[in-house]
């Protein structure tokens, strides 16, 4: 599949807002400590998805209510669906300048009922665009950081209706950011969240 940016402009994936706040003091505390000791940005990326994927755990695998939907609230709070996971590891990605894009998958969900967007991110190296699932390991999801062929949590099946969505976003997508926020709480959350895009 090859990737779309959705604008020309490789600096709108380096950018900071109200969702992506990686000019917070607590993602720059975190960006500076995971940068201590690496060799270079890859090691500095990978380091930084390990530290979502493993130190942030998604709120349905850990029973956690909460809603979380802000870079620095993720990382402050420790929680998150796969979108705000993804939204904390941009931002953390972002304070080191790497190109960093938010996209997106249609999957089932687990008891089969429908299907739900889920949320992936994507880091530029090398002139290319590399798709990094952070939303944790858990049994049956061995989701890896890679550069060199993809190791994602879910790969789609086709025969189930699921899709990778080609476009890459330097925002995370409207539809997507409004279910999180409107959310009082993560059962609501589950019965709001965009089936497609």
């Amino acid at each position: 599949m090859e990737l779309i940016q959705n604008t020309p402009d490789l600096s709108a994936y380096l950018a900071a807002d109200e969702v992506i706040d990686h000019h917070h003091p607590l993602v720059r505390e975190t960006a500076a400590r995971l940068a201590e000791g690496v060799a270079d940005s890859y090691d500095y990326a990978r380091a930084a998805y390990e530290f979502v994927r493993d130190t942030v755990p998604h709120s349905q695998d850990a029973g956690d209510p909460r809603v979380t939907w802000r870079a620095s609230d993720v990382l402050e709070l420790r929680t998150g669906i796969c979108h705000a996971k993804a939204h904390a590891l941009a931002a953390l990605l972002r304070a080191e300048d790497i190109p960093t894009a938010f996209c997106y998958q249609s999957l089932l969900h687990d008891d089969g009922s429908g299907h739900v967007v889920h949320g992936l991110v994507a880091v530029r190296f090398n002139g290319a665009w590399h798709r990094q699932d952070c939303r944790g390991n858990k049994p049956g999801v061995d989701a890896r950081f890679s550069l060199d062929g993809e190791r994602l949590a879910f790969p789609v099946d086709p025969q189930s209706n699921e899709m990778d969505y080609p476009v890459l976003y330097a925002e995370p997508h409207p539809v997507v950011l409004s279910a999180l926020k409107a959310a009082p709480d993560r059962p609501h959350l589950w019965k709001s969240l965009p089936t497609a895009l």
